[in-house]
Formats: structure tokens, C-alpha cells, sequence
């Protein structure tokens, strides 16, 4: 199985001291080494496509020819880092970069520029990122500040692939969510733009891409601002300094507007079919079963090739609990890209309410493989939990209660069934106080999201003959989730802020 793993222990990253930037020769504070920013780009990479849509591969001469862009402007940095670009099938449009140069960009930020110059000044502004630190800046302050491990849940809007994820994939985003400050936006307009130029890009590029991202924003178009510039937006003053900064670049160079397009035709043929499937994915969001069918229809009669539209098809069907016909359609997305989690998982769901249990933990633990997600660790643990084999269950319900959200709150019900008359300790939290005489208080909080009864305390003593004695107390009644309850054992006396002598040793689900 795949470990993804986002951020090392501050112990081990924190280094306490300050470093040059390589790219603005600035000093600044920085507690990340090189070799850890490399790790984490590498130990996410994959993780994260999953995540935004999986690899766009029915066009691999596209992928090359990105590639191809990217490593031209990589060439420019200052700073020797293992660069990698990659397409993905995800039609918001958007470009990221982990720490270490792992840059994509996706399907639908193409598709909505003009040349190969445009497309250098985004491949640029995402070098820079790598190049310069920014990543590793922000961890460093933000470490300062919280001294912990931080931590964001991934998204994808498009498809909310990402906000299934569980786990260290749940974390990954941080890596490319964090918001950049001001200062790091500017640098990395300058910088690339350096990069543009130094390759042999004209410089105007980077001023046209502004002023298509302006009138783009300026038309409402929400995802464009969720995307590429959600910390800082679009805007006439980011126009106005690129066109300062290309008057001190020398004038001309390659725009490549012919390649680009060349390079685009068939992605850019496929468009209405993404088109259809994007508001088909809509439709089914909105329960709109059999208008999201017929988009799914629509999206494979224009590019069949594409699995995400088998995918949809497969969960039109699954919707309306057509599990036979689900499975046949995810079966067609597998055979058309195998190394995708999505597809792996809803046929494992699908067989799961087929009754086809083997058939549904191997597509299960396969998608798990590939990114961990909740439904997946929920639906193994439903299995284990009819097979009978309570540890696992246990085991997959803990990584989804962790999750938070509706699989989250299922899943820490179902553990407080599995585990409540066993650890009630680790539901049910105590306390101690004294009453007006001193004799000790026990209070009880019910610390799940259902209502408790039968709450048992232990309470370990001194009796008067001097030896260790124990007694159980019960607390009445039922306690709703997160509510208080107390008993006054009429023990003591009991000093405040001394240790607790109680242990919660029973506690019931109330019917």
C-alpha cells in the first residue's frame, strides 16, 4: 500500500536558523532543509493527481509538449531541483507546484490560453514557487506559530475527488493551498518572467495572461478564482507590474502561437465533451438522475476514449441502485485507465451492494493503494465488521472518524458500538472536584455523537483501615452527546487539582 506522507515531525525538519534565497538573494527565515522540500514533493506527487482528477493521458503528445515548455523555463532556476510537469484531467483551471519542482497544470487552464509564451509565464510563475522557497517559507513561519503539524483537507472542484481523501493524502493540500503572501505572488510574476525571457519567450505573454485572467474574473467565472490566483486574484495592478517588468526585458521572442495550438487540437476537440460530462457531474450533484445520464450519454458519443465518462455513467447507475450496470460501466473506465482510485473504489461499493464481498475488498483496497479515502476505509470496515472480524473494523473506522463529515460521524458511531462496552474510558471523559466539604465530585462527559446510559465510575480510595479500596458509582439516567453529569460519591476529603482517582469502567448506547 502507498504511504503518502505530507509533513516530517518539526523535530525533524526544524533547523533554527536562516538561509539565502536562491532566487531573490534575500535572507529570510527558514527551518526546512532542501532534502526535506524534495521528499515532500516526491511523497505527494502522485498522491495529489490522484486527488485533482488523476493524469490526463488520452493525450500524451500534449503532456510531452508541456513537459517540454516546462523544462525550458526549469532550465532558467538557479536552483538545480528534480523538475517534473504534468497534465491533469481536471477541468477547473488551475496550475500548482509542491516543494522540490513537482508542478502540473490541468486540462482546463489550457484550454483557455492562447500561445506558448501565455503557457511559459504560468510554467514560470510555478518554477519560481519551487525554485524559491515559497512553500518552505510558509511552513517555517507557520511552525513558529503553531508549533505543530499543519494540516488542510484537499479539494477538487470539479469533481470533490479530493475531499474524499483520508489520512496523509486528507493533508497533502496544504502543500499546494497554502497562500502565498503578497510579497511571494510578486517574486513569482518577476522572477518567471525572467525565466520567460532568459528561454527565449516574449515577455508579453505573461502581460496577456493577466489581462485574460482580469477579463475572465471580471465575468464572474468563480472557478478561475478558486484556482490559479485563490490568494491573490486577478487584478489591474498584476497586469500594470508585468507590463513594467517586460519594458525592462528585451522586446520580442518567441510566442508560438501556431505549436500551441497544434499542440492543443485534440484536447481542445474534446472540449464539449468535458462540457457535458462537467455539467453532468453537476446534474447528479443536484439529483438530477436522469438528466445526468443523458450528459453522460452525450460526453461518450463525442470522445469515447475517456473513462471519467464511463465513470459518471457508473454513477448514475449506482445512484439509482443499479449496482449490475454500475459495475459494468466502472468495469469499462478500468479497462480504459487502470490506475485511477475513483473507478477502483465505486466498483468496490458497487460489489458491495451486490453482495459480491471479495470481489468488493480487493477494488476497495486497490483504490486505497492508489489515494486513501473515507468511503473506502468505511465500506472495509463494514465488511470486517459483518465478517466478524472486529479489529479491523475498528482499525478502518478509526481512519475515517478522524476525517470528520458525514463518514466521519458514521464512523465514530460505529465505533462506539464496537468499542464502547470494552474502553468506555476512550468515550466518556471524567473529572474530580470537591464539593462545599471536600468530599469528591465525579462529573462525566459524553464525548460521542450519541446518546449514552448505564455510566459506571471506579473510584480508588484510601479506607480507614489505610488500605486501597474501590468503589463503583452509577450515574442516572441517560446523557446526550456532549453533555455533563455528576455524582458526589460522599468520599473523602478530595483536595482540588489533585490526581483523579476515578475510572469510567461502563457505559451503554441508550436505545
Amino acid at each position: 500500500m502507498q504511504r503518502i506522507v505530507t509533513f516530517v515531525a518539526i523535530g525533524a525538519i526544524f533547523l533554527g536558523g536562516c538561509a539565502v534565497n536562491p532566487v531573490t538573494g534575500k535572507t529570510e527565515l527558514m527551518t526546512v532543509s532542501t532534502a526535506s522540500e524534495i521528499q515532500m514533493g516526491q511523497q505527494n506527487y502522485v498522491p495529489m493527481q490522484q486527488s485533482q482528477g488523476g493524469v490526463h493521458d488520452v493525450d500524451p503528445a500534449l503532456t510531452r509538449y508541456v513537459q517540454g515548455v516546462g523544462n525550458r523555463l526549469a532550465a532558467q532556476s538557479p536552483v538545480d531541483l528534480p523538475y517534473e510537469f504534468v497534465v491533469l484531467n481536471n477541468s477547473v483551471p488551475n496550475a500548482w507546484a509542491l516543494p522540490g519542482g513537482k508542478i502540473a497544470i490541468n486540462r482546463g487552464l489550457l484550454t483557455e490560453l492562447d500561445s506558448e509564451a501565455e503557457l511559459a509565464a504560468v510554467l514560470g510563475h510555478e518554477v519560481v514557487h519551487a525554485a524559491a522557497r515559497h512553500t518552505a517559507r510558509q511552513i517555517s513561519r507557520g511552525m513558529l506559530l503553531q508549533l505543530g503539524v499543519i494540516g488542510v483537507a484537499v479539494a477538487s472542484s470539479d469533481s470533490d475527488y479530493g475531499n474524499l481523501a483520508v489520512g496523509g493524502a486528507g493533508l497533502a493540500a496544504q502543500l499546494v493551498t497554502m497562500k502565498y503572501g503578497r510579497d511571494a505572488e510578486r517574486e513569482s510574476d518577476f522572477y518567471g518572467m525572467q525565466y520567460m525571457s532568459k528561454a527565449g519567450y516574449d515577455p508579453q505573454g505573461a502581460v496577456s495572461l493577466q489581462k485574460t485572467f482580469v477579463r475572465l474574473s471580471e465575468g464572474r467565472r468563480a472557478d478561475w478564482l478558486s484556482g490559479l490566483f485563490a490568494s491573490h486574484p486577478p487584478s489591474q495592478e498584476r497586469v500594470d507590474a508585468n507590463i513594467a517588468t517586460a519594458a525592462t526585458l528585451p522586446a520580442g521572442g518567441r510566442t508560438g502561437e501556431q505549436e500551441f495550438q497544434q499542440a492543443m487540437q485534440k484536447t481542445r476537440a474534446a472540449k464539449p465533451a468535458y462540457d457535458a460530462y462537467d455539467e453532468g457531474r453537476k446534474a447528479l450533484s443536484e439529483k438530477k438522475i436522469d438528466e445526468a445520464l443523458a450528459l453522460s450519454n452525450k460526453a461518450l458519443s463525442l470522445f469515447p476514449q475517456e473513462a471519467h465518462f464511463h465513470a459518471l455513467r457508473g454513477d448514475v447507475r449506482l445512484v439509482a441502485d443499479k449496482f449490475d450496470m454500475a459495475v459494468t460501466n466502472y468495469n469499462r473506465a478500468i479497462e480504459r485507465r487502470n490506475e485511477f482510485f475513483y473507478y477502483h473504489l465505486q466498483r468496490g461499493l458497487a460489489k458491495k451492494e451486490l453482495g459480491q464481498t471479495d470481489g468488493a475488498v480487493v477494488d476497495l483496497e486497490r483504490s486505497i493503494d492508489l489515494l486513501p479515502t473515507a468511503p473506502a476505509h468505511y465500506a472495509l470496515g463494514d465488511i470486517a465488521q459483518e465478517r466478524g472480524n472486529r479489529p479491523e473494523a475498528i482499525q478502518h473506522y478509526k481512519v475515517v472518524a478522524k476525517a470528520g463529515g458525514d463518514y466521519g460521524k458514521a464512523a465514530t458511531a460505529a465505533l462506539v458500538k464496537l468499542e464502547l462496552p470494552s474502553n468506555p474510558g476512550a468515550y466518556v471523559s471524567r473529572r474530580c472536584d470537591p464539593d462545599a466539604n471536600g468530599k469528591l465530585i465525579v462529573s462525566v462527559r459524553n464525548d460521542t455523537s450519541v446518546q449514552l446510559t448505564g455510566i459506571q465510575v471506579s473510584v480508588q480510595y484510601v479506607g480507614e483501615t489505610g488500605r486501597q479500596q474501590q468503589s463503583r458509582y452509577a450515574i442516572r439516567g441517560q446523557i446526550p452527546p456532549g453533555q455533563i453529569a455528576s455524582v458526589n460519591t460522599g468520599l473523602g476529603p478530595y483536595v482540588a487539582g489533585s490526581d483523579c482517582p476515578v475510572r469510567v469502567v461502563a457505559a451503554e448506547i441508550a436505545e
